[in-house]
């Protein structure tokens, strides 16, 4: 159980400044040391914005990844990155975003960058506020690669990740990270079609080492690449299953779905605390201090106070850099007002 009742939080990824998307697309004009400071600066400002907004975890808003589970992929060796869309044209959508074939045997001796990611924040952020990584877990990273005949099909994939996936997390806890967020999307967008217990058991193995020795999220919502979901939404396929997940969190997707199946909160939070997506990330309406605070209450109505994180629903890098801080106003705001009322 939580330490204060309706705890504000965020997923993981927020906006790159404007001048980090100019500078990403011209790498070969900066030294190391450009680079390095341009990451710190960038991981700055994304600290500073959620500082500012009020909330109570914090990330280094994924500042230094181009996506919060593609590019764990340059970590990894015996993958032939593809060098460009399938589909590069028309409305954006996920099929955009093609698939890298396998060459090797999957492999991450260097680990997947996430260690070094949580030292920054660390040593950049308040020592007040209480931090949080997010890694994707193998199911969500599997997603991308094509089988071979070494890997034949996505869970030969997923149980090759597995380990790689692992050992980050028990890296992570032995650098002394209080709070992980394991996301896994692809589970809950793909869910309706899959077997839940494996899906609970493949997340279960993953986060093992982390079982008791961190405060363990994850994050279940329907896809945001360009803003646009991918799966069917509904969460009824995946539970009761779900609820067997080794997690003292479990964050779903609510706002953009006009809070559809509410009622699994009061099951999620019988086990757990249940994370709830409150702002919708997908849209440009700007939700308001007294729209947060009904949201709240509705949440309420299933799960206690003490049970409840409030959250966008999903990452904020799909959202531009001036209503995401507008949004993130709003929800500290909206969440300290219904505090006052109990």
């Amino acid at each position: 159980m939580q330490d204060c009742p309706l705890r504000t939080s965020v997923i993981g990824s927020y906006p790159f400044p404007a001048w980090l998307e100019h500078a990403a697309a011209d790498l070969a004009a900066f030294g190391t040391a450009d680079v390095a400071e341009m990451r710190e600066d960038a991981t700055m400002i994304a600290i500073q914005d959620q500082l500012a907004a009020g909330l109570d975890v914090i990330t280094d808003g994924e500042q230094t990844r181009f996506d919060f589970n593609l590019s764990f992929y340059g970590f990894i060796e015996g993958i032939a990155l593809e060098a460009a869309s399938p589909r590069r044209w028309g409305p954006p959508a996920h099929d955009q975003r093609g698939k890298h074939e396998i060459v090797g045997e999957l492999a991450a001796p260097r680990g997947l960058g996430a260690v070094e990611e949580f030292e920054r924040l660390r040593r950049l952020a308040p020592r007040d506020v209480a931090l949080k990584v997010s890694v994707p877990g193998p199911f969500t990273l599997s997603g991308r690669l094509l089988p071979n005949e070494r890997y034949a099909d996505r869970y030969a994939i997923t149980e090759a990740l597995l380990p790689v996936v692992r050992k980050e997390i028990e890296d992570l806890v032995a650098a002394g990270v209080g709070e992980i967020c394991v996301d896994e999307p692809s589970m809950s967008c793909y869910g309706y079609r899959e077997d839940p217990r494996r899906l609970v058991d493949i997340f279960n193995r993953t986060v093992e080492p982390a079982v008791g020795r961190a405060r363990l999220c994850t994050h279940l919502c329907f896809g945001n690449f360009k803003g646009h979901a991918v799966g069917w939404r509904r969460y009824a396929p995946l539970f009761p299953a779900f609820l067997d997940l080794h997690c003292d969190e479990m964050h779903v997707e609510m706002a953009s779905r006009e809070y559809a199946e509410l009622e699994i909160l009061g099951e999620i939070s019988r086990r757990r605390d249940v994370a709830v997506g409150i702002i919708d990330v997908k849209s440009y309406y700007i939700e308001t201090e007294d729209n947060v605070a009904d949201a709240v209450r509705a949440c309420l109505k299933y799960a206690p106070a003490d049970r409840l994180v409030l959250a966008p629903d999903c990452g904020l890098s799909q959202t531009a850099r001036w209503a995401a801080r507008k949004k993130l106003a709003s929800l500290v705001a909206g969440v300290r007002k219904v505090r006052g009322e109990i």
